[in-house]
């Protein structure tokens, strides 16, 4: 696919606070885009602002899938301070630094016809790992082209 023009639009966007966990947000970004319907071809870089949650896509059906998810992270990296130097903000604090850098800090996704080109199966999971992390934001850019 040839891009006559590139046209590029920027968001940022507040996550409302969720519990520690592995959360679905597709339709919480989709939601606050207000043009996304606008771009017939590109891509969609999501970031998060953030040192101690994360950004993955995954399963979207079954519910257990993030679980797992949350059950694998905590018993691979163990919330014991007498482990970390980094632990002001108590025993999740590095920890979730740690999570975070595993995971990563951003996706990137496919628009096509103004709509997030994912898998059947695919949906993007923002990943507390703070016991209260509140309320995460993210820089949402859409490059690609638009309807004319």
């Amino acid at each position: 696919m040839k891009f006559d023009s590139m046209n590029i639009s920027q968001h940022n966007i507040t996550l409302k606070a969720r519990r520690r966990g592995f959360h679905l947000i597709t339709d919480e970004i989709t939601r606050q885009l207000s043009d996304l319907h606008l771009f017939t071809a590109g891509l969609m870089h999501i970031f998060i602002r953030h040192t101690s949650a994360s950004l993955t896509i995954n399963e979207n059906a079954d519910p257990t899938v993030r679980d797992d998810f949350e059950s694998f992270f905590n018993r691979t990296v163990v919330e014991d301070t007498s482990l970390y130097k980094h632990t002001l903000e108590g025993p999740d604090d590095m920890t979730s630094h740690i999570k975070s850098s595993l995971l990563g800090s951003s996706v990137s996704i496919p628009v096509t016809n103004g709509r997030l080109n994912l898998g059947t199966w695919q949906g993007i999971y923002l990943c507390e790992h703070r016991n209260n992390g509140g309320s995460r934001q993210l820089t949402v850019t859409i490059m690609g082209e638009k309807q004319r």
